[in-house]
């Protein structure tokens, strides 16, 4: 596939600052992807009822945060968007059957800007914000991704944004702690590789039933559901290939995976 499928994180604010090791992943991936028609991009800060499809020929840089440095209030974003791209969006949802509504200037949230101005700086490629779904859990999320599959051969270029963990109380704890990682952090990102590598998409779905200490690793679920668009973009059998395995802030999993469909798919 010429554009899998993209989990890919975007931690704290301040990763837009200080990228790291993560944000180099993620440039290097960019430079392997051929260049897209246009990029859906899914964050874990905008969700709501009904799928949203954003349809600002300009999407404004949301700096949707408090109490960081003053530098991060300067950045922005210059994306397009594509009004012809994101009536096609809204096609092919309804064409799957979910219910479908459009926004005329919804912009790009911290979720959505930051991983996109590393990955594609020269905001070359036209941009569409999504919405997460607000209900029904990772079976949604996984859902909507197989409904955004067909788009994939089109030449679009799916990138959801959120953190295999996020536990921001256990964050100030660790900070005021002197910044040690709590095991769980790295037991429920393995948990997820592992399952991946076994294809058990079952489980997956069921991880804050069956995954070790879910509930600490996600007190509520909106970071980790882009992940299951990307997916469920993929198809079953996707292969997913780790891009980069971290943690930053102490206990924000920054891990980010591409998901290859089997062959012949």
């Amino acid at each position: 596939m010429s554009h899998p499928p993209l989990f890919v994180p975007h931690g704290a604010p301040t990763f837009a600052l200080r990228p790291g090791a993560a944000g180099a992943a993620l440039v290097a991936t960019a430079q392997t992807l051929p260049p897209p028609r246009a990029i859906i991009v899914l964050s874990a800060h905008w969700s709501s009822d009904v799928p949203t499809v954003g349809f600002a020929e300009r999407p404004a840089t949301i700096h949707d945060f408090w109490g960081f440095p003053d530098e991060l209030y300067t950045l922005h974003y210059p994306a397009t968007g594509c009004p012809e791209a994101s009536t096609e969006v809204v096609a092919t949802l309804s064409a799957a059957g979910l219910p479908v509504e459009q926004d005329a200037e919804r912009g790009l949230d911290h979720g959505a800007w930051v991983p996109l101005r590393l990955m594609f700086p020269d905001a070359e490629v036209p941009v569409i914000p999504l919405s997460m779904p607000a209900h029904g859990g990772p079976l949604a999320a996984w859902q909507l991704g197989q409904a955004l599959a067909p788009l994939i051969e089109q030449g679009f270029q799916i990138i959801a944004s959120g953190n295999l963990t996020h536990n921001l109380r256990d964050y100030q704890t660790a900070y005021r702690n002197g910044g040690q990682t709590p095991a769980y952090v790295r037991q429920f990102t393995d948990w997820f590789a592992a399952r991946l590598a076994s294809h058990d998409t079952a489980a997956l779905l069921d991880y804050r039933q069956q995954a070790p200490d879910a509930r600490q690793a996600h007190p509520s679920d909106e970071h980790l559901l882009p992940f299951f668009v990307a997916l469920g973009a993929a198809g079953e059998q996707a292969s997913a290939q780790r891009l980069h395995a971290g943690i930053d802030d102490y206990v924000i999993a920054m891990d980010a995976y591409a998901f290859l469909p089997q062959a012949g798919r």
